[in-house]
């Protein structure tokens, strides 16, 4: 099975919190241990993380589908 199939299994809020909960526990570790090597490091890989699934959000089939209907509507 392709991998954007499986993501497409996925409501939009999973989808979301996918993206956002890794950021979160980063910058929450960030807060609670300080500027570490760790925390600086988790910061950055869950930020490429974040960026990644936002800019992955346009091909998931709901996406698709919206772009396609906002397109027929402009002529």
């Amino acid at each position: 099975m392709p991998t954007g199939m499986l993501w497409d299994d996925f409501s939009p809020s999973a989808q979301v919190a996918i993206a956002v909960i890794p950021f979160v526990i980063a910058i929450a570790g960030r807060l609670i241990y300080g500027r570490t090597r760790t925390a600086t490091w988790m910061v950055t890989i869950s930020t490429f993380w974040f960026a990644f699934n936002v800019l992955m959000a346009p091909y998931s089939a709901g996406m698709r589908q919206s772009i396609f209907n906002l397109a027929r509507l402009v002529p």
